[in-house]
């Protein structure tokens, strides 16, 4: 019998980390697979012991890449890779692979490494990044879940404060979609398929995620917002992502972001299907 790992962060108390966890153990057991839910702290990173005590795969629902890369190196294959959770925990790497793939997105500056104790205020800029994008405008910071650590900008104080505030953080300037104000698109996708989506919206604010207060319904996919969603989870490597996207003008498909650890209980709800099933059957598939 095939054996895995699903590992979440230990030091998360919310019981939606421990929750998502269980999707995948079950998922695994009924397809046969021998499954145990790890917290990361609980596998010990000891650089000068043989690793002994391994599974087939391990489902990783963390952004802890050091332990991914552990256990990669110890020829154990990592679902996502730890490659990817780098990348899509980083908005602003995140943000240079979709670029480099063409894949279309509100626009984007990334901003410079600026060290805590120093400013760039009196360069000038600033000013060229409220003419290039004007305001309103989007300042995410590069490491947030669930619509945190995105900040809606609107006013010129706002936008000193907040660039002042983030001295020797990652992140960037975006532009704000207005025709997207406060609905998005949640597309779960393993492979090459589209497994799940969702629409989510909310009149009390300008993000749609469900944990700051959206709700959400089945949606039925157009061609185009298909082939983006999955375009951009190939563009930064995701075996299973979930895609966030934008309503542009005219409903031009945008990508907001790609989620390498996308939570999966809300659209499990909404649309009835358990994304986790799929992504084992996947992992299967590339074991044989």
């Amino acid at each position: 019998m095939r054996s895995c790992w699903v590992i979440y962060n230990g030091s998360l108390t919310h019981d939606k980390f421990k929750d998502q966890a269980i999707l995948i153990k079950e998922a695994a057991e009924r397809s046969g697979v021998r499954s145990v839910i790890k917290m990361n702290y609980e596998v010990l990173m000891d650089l000068e012991t043989a690793f002994e005590e391994r599974p087939d795969f391990v489902v990783f629902l963390d952004k802890d890449t050091l332990l991914a890369r552990f256990l990669k190196n110890a020829g154990i294959p990592i679902f996502n890779d730890p490659d990817v959770i780098e990348t899509c925990d980083n908005k602003a790497k995140q943000y240079l692979e979709l670029a480099k793939h063409g894949i279309p997105m509100p626009k984007t500056i990334i901003a410079p490494k600026i060290y805590p104790s120093f400013t760039i205020k009196d360069s000038g800029y600033y000013e060229k990044i409220l003419l290039a994008l004007g305001l309103p405008m989007i300042i995410k910071e590069g490491h947030g879940s669930f619509g945190m650590r995105v900040y809606l900008i609107e006013t010129k104080e706002e936008f000193h404060e907040k660039v002042d505030e983030l001295r020797g953080v990652d992140y960037v300037f975006q532009q704000f979609i207005e025709t997207s104000r406060g609905r998005d698109i949640r597309v779960n996708i393993v492979g090459n398929d589209i497994v799940a989506a969702m629409y989510r919206s909310s009149e009390t604010d300008f993000r749609a995620n469900i944990t700051n207060g959206g709700v959400a319904e089945v949606i039925e996919l157009t061609e185009e917002q298909k082939t983006l969603a999955i375009q951009a989870a190939h563009a930064v490597g995701a075996e299973f992502a979930g895609v966030d996207l934008l309503f542009g003008e005219k409903e031009t498909p945008l990508v907001c972001e790609v989620n390498a650890a996308a939570h999966i209980r809300n659209i499990y709800n909404v649309t009835g299907i358990n994304v986790a099933d799929a992504m084992i059957a996947y992992i299967l598939r590339q074991l044989a």
